[in-house]
C-alpha cells in the first residue's frame, strides 16, 4: 500500500562501474511524477570526458544528482557535491538550523552569501571551493586527460587479462572497473560447475 516517491539511479556501480539507463528510468518518473535521483558518485565524472559522456546519457533530466570529485578525478579528500535541479531553496528549507550562536547576522558583509546555513556541511570546509581551485590549475582538458586515461588503462588491462592464462574476464567493463577471476593452475582443467565455483572461492 505503499507509494513510490523517489527512483535512485546509479551511473558508475561500485564493483562492475554499470550505467544504468538514465532516459529510459527518467520517462518512467516523469509519466508518474517521481523524483530522479542519479548517483553518479563514482561515474559523474565521465561527464568531463567528450570520448565517455554518453555514458550518462540523459543525466540532465534528473531533479538531484550526487557526485563525488575526489574519486575520478583526484580532487584531495574529501569533495563532494549534491546538485539539485530545485531553485526554491530547498535545502535551506530542509538543512537550515537558524543556529543563531553560529550565523550571526551582525556582518559587516551581505549574510545571503554566507552559505553556511544554506547547506548540509554547515561549517565543514567548503568542498565547491577546492574542486574549483583545482579546475583552475588543471583547465578542463586536463581533468577530461585524468578519465580518458584511467579508462584507456582499463581497456589496456582488460586485453592482457585475455592474453593470460589462468585468467578469466568477468565481463567487458563499461567504465574503469574491471572484473576478473584468477583461476590457479589446480582448477584450471576442472569442469564447470558446483564444485568448481565452491573450490574458486575458496
Amino acid at each position: 500500500g505503499s507509494a513510490p516517491f523517489l527512483v535512485c539511479a546509479t551511473a558508475g556501480t561500485t564493483v562492475l562501474g554499470a550505467f544504468d539507463p538514465l532516459d529510459k528510468i527518467a520517462d518512467i518518473c516523469e509519466k508518474h511524477g517521481l523524483w530522479l535521483h542519479v548517483d553518479a558518485s563514482w561515474g559523474g565524472s565521465a561527464l568531463v570526458s567528450r570520448k565517455h559522456c554518453r555514458l550518462l546519457q540523459g543525466i540532465h533530466r534528473a531533479d538531484s544528482v550526487a557526485w563525488n570529485p575526489h574519486k575520478m578525478l583526484l580532487a584531495g579528500i574529501q569533495c563532494c557535491a549534491l546538485l539539485v535541479k530545485d531553485n526554491s531553496g530547498l535545502l535551506k528549507k530542509c538543512y537550515s538550523a537558524k543556529a543563531s550562536y553560529l550565523f550571526q547576522q551582525d556582518k559587516f558583509y551581505d549574510v545571503s552569501y554566507d552559505t553556511g546555513d544554506k547547506s548540509i556541511q554547515c561549517s565543514r570546509r567548503p568542498d565547491a571551493f577546492k574542486f574549483w581551485l583545482m579546475w583552475k590549475a588543471l583547465g578542463t582538458t586536463g581533468l577530461e586527460d585524468r578519465v580518458n586515461r584511467a579508462l584507456a588503462l582499463a581497456r589496456y588491462l582488460v586485453e592482457e587479462i585475455k592474453k593470460r592464462e589462468g585468467f578469466q574476464l568477468l565481463l567487458e567493463p563499461e567504465y574503469a572497473n574491471v572484473c576478473f577471476w584468477y583461476i590457479p593452475p589446480s582448477l584450471r582443467k576442472m569442469e564447470d560447475g558446483p564444485e568448481f565455483w565452491q573450490k574458486l572461492h575458496q
